[in-house]
């Protein structure tokens, strides 16, 4: 996931889409805890893309586009 494709989301995709990120890191972080987590790399790649759509929310809050 990448910038540009969540810039021509809506703000309510937004949310939705940070909502099952955060899920997911929390799921992996109870993996991590129980020693299950298989892939470590994918961690780092939730938090980028939580930090990515953060980015992208708060862009469009500061040019009035946020409902």
């Amino acid at each position: 996931m990448d910038a540009a494709e969540l810039r021509g989301r809506s703000v309510d995709e937004l949310r939705l889409e940070l909502r099952n990120l955060l899920r997911e890191k929390f799921n992996l972080n109870m993996q991590r805890g129980t020693g299950q987590l298989s892939r470590p790399d994918q961690m780092g790649k939730v938090r980028k893309d939580i930090a990515r759509v953060y980015t992208v929310l708060n862009e469009k809050h500061k040019t009035g586009d946020a409902a």
